[in-house]
């Protein structure tokens, strides 16, 4: 935790401020990937839980102290995707190399590749983050990275 900077924790202070309901000044579990996310960090499902983090509300909390470490080793972790990563993977789709990339190819990588999604998780993504396909069902898919990871 020494290697937090006083902005940084004061940023981690205030985000899990945001999910300490009661003010007990501790977190359910449950949220504690909700909190990093906060903080502009994507660590996958599998890291969250191997943090402590809980898929259920009510088994476990997390006092700010116990989190403030927490998010010291996340920020250090490299295996987060970045921007940078998510589109380099997406060129791999873009057949034409015109930024574009078939909506039905992206929809199957969100639901079948990494961290699956559930086809209902994917259509409220797709939704939210996608801008309309063109008549041949291409979409930008730089825009939608944008739109995804803010």
């Amino acid at each position: 935790m020494a290697d937090l900077n006083p902005k940084d924790l004061e940023r981690a202070q205030f985000a899990f401020s945001i999910y300490d309901a009661d003010g007990s000044n501790c977190i359910d579990c449950c949220d504690l990937g909700n909190v990093l996310r906060a903080l502009n960090l994507n660590p996958t499902n599998a890291t969250i839980q191997k943090l402590g983090g809980t898929e259920k509300r009510g088994e476990k909390s997390l006092s700010v102290e116990e989190f403030l470490p927490i998010f010291s080793d996340c920020k250090k972790d490299k295996d987060q995707g970045c921007y940078e990563d998510f589109l380099e993977c997406l060129k791999l789709y873009d057949k034409q190399e015109n930024g574009t990339m078939l909506a039905a190819e992206l929809s199957h990588i969100l639901m079948t590749l990494g961290e699956k999604l559930t086809e209902e998780e994917t259509d409220t993504v797709l939704k939210d983050c996608m801008d309309p396909e063109d008549e041949d069902g291409f979409i930008p898919y730089v825009p939608f990275i944008k739109k995804f990871m803010s």
